[in-house]
């Protein structure tokens, strides 16, 4: 598996997971990455979104219609900035993620997973067995 230590984290990275940030759209590493394979959180390793579920929504950060598994994923209310919003927090590090809204794709359930990039790792699918995560190659369509 694949983690970090809080202390290996760069200046972006810790402002987005350790400080609530949110990272520039349209300036992250997977707005805009489509190749197959998984999204893990970058301090645990624990495995979050697939790209089965990515798709492209303009708002300059990677977007996913469902989690992985929900019990990764925690949901609390974000009441800052003047809004009332659902943050997303990796269960295992206790990281922010981003946010969940309903406006997603109707066909796979209208949720659209905001992620920040600095929060999550790219696992391509050819690497999931080398890198202990082949469990998860039966979530993929071939």
């Amino acid at each position: 598996m694949l983690k970090k230590s809080k202390n290996e984290l760069n200046e972006m990275e810790y402002l987005v997971t350790q400080q609530n940030g949110t990272e520039p759209p349209f300036q992250n590493e997977y707005w805009n990455h489509f190749d197959k394979g998984i999204y893990v959180d970058k301090l645990s390793g624990k495995p979050l979104f697939t790209s089965e579920e990515k798709f492209e929504s303009d708002c300059g950060w990677p977007s996913f219609s469902k989690a992985l598994d929900d019990q990764e994923v925690i949901e609390l209310v974000d009441k800052t900035h003047g809004m009332i919003r659902t943050e997303v927090r990796s269960d295992d590090s206790d990281s922010h993620l981003g946010h969940v809204f309903n406006d997603g794709p109707k066909e796979s359930g209208g949720l659209r997973y905001c992620i920040n990039s600095a929060a999550v790792q790219f696992i391509p699918y050819d690497k999931l067995e080398d890198l202990g995560y082949g469990e998860l190659v039966n979530h993929f369509n071939d």
